[in-house]
C-alpha cells in the first residue's frame, strides 16, 4: 500500500546492515517529521557484534570505540521534495528483509493513516539515508563538507577545479579558477560516486600541487593524484578514470 505523498507527514527509515562483519556491521534508523519551515529529524545509529572482535581489530580498521551517534535537531526543508520524489516512485515489496539486510520503511499521512512497507528500490533509499546522515554530520560539525580539487594543465592552459559539497543544503559548490560555476546537484553526485571508485597509488602522491602537465586530483586529503599514473580502474568492465576526467572537463 502506498500513502499519498501530498499527505505524509512522518518518514522513518531503518536499515541493517545484514551479514556485514564487525566493525563494519551496523543498524541506523531516520526518523523524519516534515514541518513547515524544516524536518524534525532524530538519527539513531549503532555498531553491533563488536563484542566477537578486539578493540585493536576495531581501531586498525579505522574505526573508534565508540562510533555510535544519536542526533536530535532540526535539517533544512530542502531535504523533503527528494525524500518524497523517491516515495512518490518506490514500488514495495511484501516479503521481509533476508540475512542481507537491507531498508524497511514506515511512512505516515495527516489522518495518522501508517503503512510499514520495503521498498524494491533498496539501493536508492540507501544512497538517499547516507547522504541525509553526511548532512546532520555536517550540521553538527563533526564533518566538514567534503572537498575535492582537481587540475588540468595543458601547454597553454591551466584549469584548476575546486568543488565543495554540502550535504546539509544539497548544494554543490563549484570553482574554475577560482570564479564560481554551476554545479548540478545530481550530475556532480554522479562525477563524485566515479572519484571513489578506482585505486589510488598514495606511494607516488604528492603534497605539493603538480607543476608538469597532465591531469591531478586532490581527493580532501591533502595528496595530489597524477591521473595518468597513479590512479587505476579496479574493474576492467568500467571505465572510472575516464568518467572522472569527462566530467572535470564538462565543468570547465
Amino acid at each position: 500500500m502506498h500513502l499519498r505523498t501530498e499527505d505524509l507527514t512522518r518518514i522513518e527509515i531503518e536499515y541493517d546492515s545484514g551479514v556485514m562483519p564487525p566493525p563494519y556491521s551496523h543498524i541506523f534508523k531516520l526518523k523524519i517529521g516534515f514541518g513547515k519551515n524544516f524536518l524534525d529529524t532524530q538519527l539513531d545509529l549503532v555498531y553491533t557484534d563488536r563484542e566477537e572482535i578486539s578493540e585493536d581489530d576495531i581501531l586498525n580498521e579505522g574505526f573508534t570505540m565508540d562510533d555510535d551517534y544519536h542526533f536530535q535537531g532540526e535539517i533544512p526543508k530542502v531535504w523533503e521534495k527528494p525524500l518524497k520524489e523517491l516515495y512518490t516512485k518506490s514500488k514495495w515489496s511484501n516479503k521481509k528483509l533476508d540475512d542481507e539486510g537491507g531498508v524497511k520503511l514506515l511512512a505516515k499521512d495527516s489522518q495518522g493513516q501508517i503503512v510499514r512497507t520495503i521498498p524494491l528500490n533498496q539501493e536508492d533509499w540507501q544512497f538517499l539515508s547516507q547522504d541525509c546522515i553526511q548532512a546532520i554530520y555536517e550540521i553538527t560539525q563533526k564533518e566538514a563538507p567534503l572537498t575535492i580539487h582537481y587540475l588540468i594543465r595543458e601547454k597553454e592552459t591551466v584549469h584548476e577545479i575546486g568543488l565543495t559539497v554540502k550535504f546539509s543544503i544539497r548544494k554543490i559548490e563549484a570553482t574554475v579558477n577560482g570564479k564560481a560555476k554551476e554545479a548540478d546537484w545530481d550530475i556532480t553526485k554522479e562525477l563524485l560516486s566515479f572519484i571513489f571508485l578506482p585505486d589510488y597509488d598514495y606511494g607516488i602522491a604528492t603534497e605539493s600541487k603538480p607543476t608538469q602537465k597532465g591531469h591531478f586530483i586532490e581527493c580532501g586529503d591533502g595528496y595530489w593524484h597524477d591521473m595518468q599514473k597513479g590512479v587505476f580502474n579496479i574493474d576492467d568492465s568500467f571505465d572510472a578514470v575516464s568518467k572522472i576526467k569527462q566530467g572535470f572537463i564538462r565543468l570547465i
